[in-house]
């Protein structure tokens, strides 16, 4: 196998849930951009809708309520009619409300913790049958900053995304003996809708770079090449894992 064919995801079918915006919807792009055959999944049909007319045809668009786990198993079966079942899995969808500890209310942490948490495995344990029969597949997580550290705001959000770290574990445990491999970015500050408000305040955004070792925030190049890799043969003996993509910003 060449390092080209290693890296490849031509003729793979990708879902890849919050491609509406940010991160997801970059990903989604470079899937498609790469070969892959892409079902960008998310709540709001008009950016779903913006994104599917800027690739080529190799993508469909899929309007979900993520919030409700237990829908999962029908936006699965959903999922697999444009294409066939996804073999790639990107579970990117999220929420952060950023509120002190004393002002979380009950569903404010059920929303989070369904939405950041159960949906991803959910959908990930409905796809994986069609997976475990071709004995191929990929499934990316994401986890977050919050996932190793405590920040300002962050109870709920970061206690989803540490769940995440363990789940990403715990499914290659179960998962990986069928040829399925599960891990989990963790990105750094990316410009996206859920960091807006640390963006839009630059003395903030600057600090938040000086604590990475390379000296700046993220950009979408930064995440695509590691997502792609996961997605990809080369990675095929790497499953369990939290990568970090923030610049250094965790080595500090």
């Amino acid at each position: 196998m060449t390092a080209a064919d290693l890296f490849s995801v031509e003729g793979r079918i990708a879902c890849v849930t919050g491609a509406s915006s940010g991160i997801c919807r970059a990903l989604a792009t470079a899937l498609a951009e790469r070969g892959a055959k892409v079902v960008g999944l998310a709540r709001r049909a008009e950016e779903l809708e913006a994104w599917a007319a800027e690739t080529d045809g190799k993508t469909a668009v899929l309007t979900a309520d993520l919030s409700d786990p237990s829908t999962m198993k029908d936006v699965a079966a959903r999922a697999a009619e444009p294409f066939g079942a996804p073999d790639i899995l990107i579970n990117g969808a999220g929420v952060n409300t950023r509120q002190a500890a004393d002002d979380v209310t009950l569903d404010d942490w059920r929303l989070t913790l369904d939405l950041n948490l159960a949906t991803p495995f959910f959908l990930a344990q409905a796809l994986v049958p069609a997976m475990r029969a071709t004995g191929w597949g990929r499934i990316v997580n994401f986890a977050s900053l919050q996932t190793f550290r405590a920040f300002p705001g962050g109870l709920a959000y970061g206690s989803s995304k540490g769940g995440i770290a363990q789940m990403t574990r715990a499914m290659a445990e179960a998962w990986s003996p069928h040829g399925i491999t599960a891990n989990a970015l963790a990105p750094g500050f990316f410009p996206t809708e859920l960091t807006g408000p640390v963006f839009k305040d630059p003395e903030r955004a600057a600090r938040n770079a000086a604590q990475t070792c390379i000296g700046r925030n993220g950009t979408m190049d930064d995440i695509i090449g590691p997502t792609l890799f996961l997605c990809s043969d080369a990675s095929a003996y790497i499953t369990g894992q939290v990568i970090s993509v923030d610049g250094g910003f965790t080595a500090k």
